[in-house]
């Protein structure tokens, strides 16, 4: 009796044993990590929408997440893209609704699925606005990658789709999104099978199957959302209509601002006789005398050839009111063999009548009679005036007829008309750029501001007057050049070139008449108070004049119009 008791428990451990290692043997659920199937059931309505309902089973339980990206823009190679919407995203788990997170991306959409612990088939479902494309011959294209985006491999995929009417064409496509192939098979259009049919297998993470269904437009209603991309190309089209504008504008602005500069920035007088300026008058035997004519200052001589108040022409009347005793310029010995040269201007007692801008000039530089002042020290006082100068400068050839208009005011308002011309041409080639093809044209409207700028330069215009002034100065200019040096009358040499010199720096031919002024010393002695207007030095001598004026215009230059 004892033995079958003791025989029953064995038979007992055994069987206790041997489900224990069944049950550790036998394989555990666990998470899938590839989806089985992917049975779509889409759905295209006559408006061109695309209705997707996506099942997707597993073999295991499905995964704690799946993962969908959905492409919504498509580029051309013409630069154009098509713009996608997605709308209506739910997803199931038999009769368990998961909450599904859309993140809406520039250029994607991607839909997030809790499916952790879910046993019955998932479900994906959503709706797309865009996919009807318009196509040749009157038709609509609805094309849609029913496969997509997903983070999990597919190893079967099979799609029927629901049509409003017969189709024309049915294709596919299925591999990497960038390079697919051809699906395994498709079709449909039959009396058996009426819908198109879609079947593809062995699609890794991320790849696609693109259904593409073509209708006449009368059944499927396009619902494109087709969108240009900005490019230079694009912006910058050189395509005939974009190019010919551009270059009729360019044209014809040319034609426009030639006409401008010809009608308003042209001298009037043209070809009339010149008004001598000044001259070479015969007084003797190979003997002539220089002679200004109606009072022109060299100043105002430089203002007429011009058209601008330059530097030099205040150097030339600074010098001038020197030559006409109304100021003595002293040139200083060096305090050491490397120190800089150095001037003092002294005003002198003059009855020679000044006009307004010479007369704030020698204020400016010698301000109170007997109190010579260095020429180091005249920055500051002067600089504050030279605008007044320069503007009483500008009135006085107004004033005398050479010209009808200021020429500063001139060209201010020319430039003016040029910046804010070129202003309004940026912002007009920004805007067509941006949103035309027209950017070629908005090029042109800059070329054309720019040359408003450039001939805003040219359009001072000198009156019959002021012409004949001009061809005044011309004669004179041919004269300090060629007029024989030896001609000026015996006894007033040195005075006769020193009234020539500031009209000769300021129009041409200084060198030849300072070699004059040079030649005129004929002995070794000290002449530094030899002129009236102009002392050196001790041991200075008048062929030293050329170096001394020269180092004197480029220093008193630097201080006038210093800042």
């Amino acid at each position: 009796m004892a033995s079958n008791v003791t025989g029953r428990q064995r038979l007992a451990a055994i069987a206790a044993l041997a489900l224990g290692l069944l049950a550790f043997l036998a394989p555990t659920a666990r998470a899938a990590d590839a989806v089985k199937t992917y049975a779509v059931a889409a759905t295209i309505n006559a408006d061109g929408t695309l209705a997707v309902k996506a099942t997707m089973t597993f073999g295991g339980g499905a995964p704690d997440a799946i993962e969908q990206r959905l492409s919504t823009v498509t580029r051309t190679r013409d630069n154009m893209e098509y713009r996608y919407q997605i709308t209506d995203v739910t997803a199931t788990a038999g009769t368990r609704a998961l909450d599904v997170k859309t993140t809406v991306g520039p250029r994607s959409t991607t839909l997030s699925i809790p499916s952790a612990g879910a046993t019955d088939p998932v479900v994906l479902s959503y709706v797309v606005h865009g996919a009807a494309i318009a196509t040749d011959g009157d038709t609509t294209t609805v094309q849609w990658p029913l496969l997509q985006g997903l983070n999990l491999p597919v190893v079967t995929f099979d799609a029927t789709v629901a049509v409003p009417a017969l189709f024309t064409s049915v294709d596919c496509a299925a591999g990497a999104p960038d390079t697919p192939g051809t699906c395994t098979y498709y079709g449909g259009g039959t009396a058996t099978a009426r819908s198109p049919i879609f079947h593809d297998e062995a699609r890794a993470a991320g790849e696609v199957v693109v259904a593409i269904v073509r209708f006449p437009t009368s059944a499927v209603a396009v619902n494109q959302d087709l969108r240009e991309v900005w490019t230079l190309d694009r912006a910058f089209s050189a395509e005939p209509l974009p190019l010919g504008i551009a270059a009729g504008l360019l044209l014809l602005g040319g034609l426009a601002l030639w006409a401008a500069h010809r009608r308003l920035g042209s001298d009037s007088g043209v070809g009339l006789a010149p008004t001598p300026v000044a001259e070479f008058h015969p007084i003797g035997p190979n003997q002539s005398e220089f002679r200004v004519l109606d009072g022109i200052r060299p100043g105002e001589v430089g203002t007429v050839v011009d058209e601008r108040v330059d530097p030099i022409d205040v150097t030339a009347t600074l010098l001038d009111l020197s030559v006409r005793g109304h100021l003595r310029i002293t040139e200083l010995a060096p305090a050491s063999p490397h120190a800089p040269t150095e001037w003092t201007f002294a005003r002198l007692t003059s009855s020679d009548p000044l006009l307004a801008y010479e007369h704030t000039l020698l204020d400016a530089v010698a301000p109170v009679q007997g109190e010579p002042v260095k020429v180091s020290n005249l920055a500051g006082s002067v600089a504050a005036v030279i605008g007044k100068i320069q503007s009483e400068l500008y009135d006085e050839v107004v004033a005398r007829g050479w010209f009808a208009r200021r020429p500063d005011a001139t060209r201010n308002r020319w430039s003016l008309i040029g910046w804010v011309a070129l202003g309004a041409a940026v912002v007009i080639t920004v805007l067509l750029a941006a949103f035309t093809h027209f950017g070629l044209a908005g090029l042109a409207l800059v070329a054309l501001a720019l040359g408003v700028l450039f001939v805003a330069q040219e359009m001072p215009a000198r009156t019959a007057s002021g012409t004949a002034v001009l061809g005044g100065l011309d004669a004179l200019r041919g004269s300090l050049l060629t007029q024989p040096v030896d001609t000026l009358p015996a006894g007033k040499g040195l005075a006769q070139l020193s009234s020539i010199l500031p009209y000769a720096i300021v129009i041409g031919g200084k060198d030849r008449w300072l070699q004059a002024v040079a030649a005129a010393d004929d002995d070794a002695e000290d002449d530094s108070t030899d002129l009236d207007w102009y002392h050196g030095p001790e041991g200075w001598q008048l062929k030293d004049l050329g170096a001394s004026l020269a180092n004197f215009v480029t220093t008193v230059q630097g201080s006038l119009f210093s800042r």
